[in-house]
């Protein structure tokens, strides 16, 4: 199967997510800036939200560009990830309705986590498929963004029952670790195109 499809496919997904996502986000009850006061958790959500699938969409986009072909594990790998992202805009809604309580900061995190050994598990698929001078393999390196964010993820979850705004401040910390751009895989494509036309 050409990659285009399963990227089209999946840019799909990701924009009908964000698009949910932002439905979630309901008018003031008043017509004063004081009525936006009430709904400054629900925005928080929103944000943190919407950079996890900006986050995502982006690494996907330059995951994809290691590879030539697109082979059966890596189509249900993908559709895996796109499972757990799927759920985001739900615990989005349930964390900022019930303004940080325990249970949904929890489920939220269990979902990123989710996310991000989905994430972890497409990219060991499209290694394998590439096989001994895999591309995204040397792209990566060691991968210790990779690594954190799980353990970060599990540490958030533990926290939520006894202090939910120390979830939400390691869940802000795992996007802003991502949200710096990552050169890893341009770099690599490049070198690679280098090493080819010499």
């Amino acid at each position: 199967m050409n990659k285009g499809r399963l990227e089209a496919f999946s840019d799909g997904v990701l924009a009908i997510l964000i698009t949910i996502l932002v439905l979630g986000l309901r008018e003031p009850a008043g017509a004063s800036l004081s009525a936006l006061r009430p709904l400054g958790v629900v925005f928080l959500s929103y944000l943190l939200s919407f950079a996890y699938l900006a986050i995502y969409w982006n690494n996907h986009h330059h995951m994809l560009q290691t590879c030539v072909r697109v082979t059966g594990p890596m189509l249900w790998a993908n559709m895996h990830l796109l499972f757990w992202l799927s759920l985001i805009p739900w615990a989005t809604a349930w964390m900022g309705a019930s303004r940080f309580a325990p249970a949904p900061v929890a489920v939220y995190g269990a979902i990123l986590l989710m996310a991000a050994l989905a994430y972890m598990i497409l990219q060991a698929v499209i290694i394998s498929v590439q096989g001994p001078d895999s591309l995204l393999k040397e792209a990566v390196g060691s991968d210790w963004k990779g690594k954190v964010s799980p353990l970060l993820y599990a540490a958030a979850i533990a926290a939520a029952f006894f202090v939910p705004r120390v979830s939400g401040a390691l869940y802000a910390l795992v996007a802003a670790l991502w949200l710096v751009p990552d050169p890893r895989i341009e770099n690599a494509l490049r070198a690679r195109r280098e090493r080819l036309g010499n």
